[in-house]
């Protein structure tokens, strides 16, 4: 499949791309060119419609811990499926991280209990919130794809490129 090259050398390119898709996973739209909305569409379709195939493969699993009195207790732990995993780790490689913003008068220590267990959290977003959200909505509309939506908001001054809001449906 031939992609647009967008006036960018290889290694530019796919960086400006991975940047946009994980921008637009974690705000939900993006204003851009129509070129790069493009192609930026055709990337998060493929990572969302991978969340949505794999986001209900966990299983539940208990596991005995000792306790600092030395006592035995047992946790519930979900852990991912092997389909999964090998899902999110698709999904890694295309995404960055973008640390969570800490919010107003929150202090260090709080910040770090909230985050403290979220390793990637655009991955998190896109497997535990995106996923589910467009599972349900492709039963209830019995169709896949189409999370994305191009929005025309005409041209930049300067180039006279064609710009464009992308966001998720």
């Amino acid at each position: 499949m031939a992609h647009r090259k967008l006036g960018r050398p290889g290694d530019q390119r796919k960086a400006m791309l991975r940047n946009q898709v994980t921008n637009l996973i974690w705000y939900g739209k993006i204003e851009t060119t129509l070129q790069r909305a493009k192609e930026v569409s055709s990337m998060s379709e493929h990572l969302i419609a991978l969340a949505v195939r794999e986001c209900d493969n966990t299983v539940e699993v208990e596991k005995k811990i000792m306790n600092d009195k030395g006592q035995e207790t047992t946790l519930k732990v979900v852990n991912d499926q092997p389909s999964r995993l090998a899902a999110r780790r698709q999904a890694m490689r295309v995404l960055y991280e973008i640390p969570q913003p800490r919010k107003d008068k929150e202090s260090r220590t709080e910040y770090k209990e909230r985050t403290g267990m979220v390793k990637h959290p655009v991955v998190e977003k896109l497997f535990r919130e995106l996923g589910p959200k467009y599972k349900a909505r492709t039963a209830e509309k019995g169709q896949g794809g189409g999370y994305t939506r191009i929005i025309k908001i005409g041209s930049r001054r300067g180039d006279a490129a064609e710009m464009v809001i992308l966001e998720l449906v």
